[in-house]
């Protein structure tokens, strides 16, 4: 191939792959910072990731300007020999040390936000005010705390290549695909799966979970009581699986759609009527065959 048609090639390679990104923004997810606004738990793994991402900017900045300004100022010159240094005890405790004091200073940060992340926090009404616990109320609780206040648990069942949502109380509702919750209202999450391996991912409500055969794996968030835009009644956030699962993996969507509580309200009630007007016309189509069998068979006789 020549000289040019490979250059040609080798810079539009990066071209395309960056075509390819920004065409998928299901994969972005935030492109730089991981999105955040949904959850305030999404928040936290925000600011934390920030805090990283720049202490670890300036380190670079600091390390590329230290190696560039020694590439200029010891350059090979006419007339003079490279130094041959062989150690700088004083240099090397220094940099020992302060990467120590970057690492401790990463781990108790990072300890100060992790309550913010996995710990849920009561549920909140429209003026942001904590509700009170019910009489007789349960206390939902991830592995660390446990939740005060109302709270709602679901059961997110992972399947190839679908997510099942169980939703607490008699009527045992099962909704496929798109999760229902109200606003302000803490969601204990309850991550399985029947088959494979899943990971259940909204992005704005937090992070990654995955979802494992056999074992029950647990996370929450809290959509703000101000998230639905003015003039409408709802406010949807999209994801999908983040652990390769099978052929139709990149098909797994997921949705969660938060309402005010007097809408979701009527979206649960019109869901339990709308299954049990389906198992009645079940039961009645089952009973008018049956009867047609019973015909046929008193017929032939």
């Amino acid at each position: 191939m020549p000289d040019g048609r490979l250059r040609r090639l080798l810079l539009a390679l990066p071209l395309a792959l960056a075509a390819a990104l920004f065409a998928a923004p299901a994969a972005s997810a935030g492109l730089l910072f991981p999105e955040a606004g949904g959850s305030p738990n999404a928040d936290s793994i925000k600011t934390l990731y920030i805090m990283v991402f720049v202490l670890a900017l300036f380190i670079f900045a600091g390390v590329e300007g230290a190696l560039i300004w020694a590439l200029v100022k010891y350059r090979a010159r006419k007339g003079r020999t490279a130094a041959q240094i062989h150690g700088n005890t004083k240099l090397e405790i220094g940099w020992t040390v302060g990467a120590a004091v970057i690492l401790v200073f990463i781990t108790a940060f990072t300890f100060i936000k992790l309550g913010d992340i996995k710990d849920p926090i009561p549920s909140v009404d429209a003026q942001g005010r904590s509700l009170a616990l019910a009489d007789g109320a349960q206390l939902a609780s991830t592995d660390l705390k446990s939740v005060e206040g109302p709270q709602m648990k679901i059961v997110v069942n992972g399947q190839q290549y679908v997510w099942r949502y169980s939703y607490p109380g008699r009527e045992n509702l099962l909704v496929y695909s798109d999760m229902v919750v109200p606003v302000g209202m803490t969601v204990i999450l309850d991550i399985q799966a029947d088959d494979v391996i899943h990971s259940w991912w909204i992005p704005k409500l937090g992070g990654k979970m995955d979802a494992v055969p056999g074992y029950t794996n647990k996370t929450w968030f809290q959509i703000p009581p101000d998230a639905i835009p003015e003039g409408q009644d709802r406010v949807v956030y999209t994801g999908q699986c983040a652990e390769l699962c099978g052929r139709n993996h990149a098909n797994m969507y997921a949705r969660v759609i938060g309402m005010r509580p007097d809408d979701y309200k009527r979206w649960y009630a019109d869901q339990v009527q709308a299954l049990k007007t389906a198992k009645t016309d079940v039961a009645a189509q089952q009973k008018a065959l049956t009867e047609q069998e019973q015909q046929g068979e008193d017929g032939g006789e």
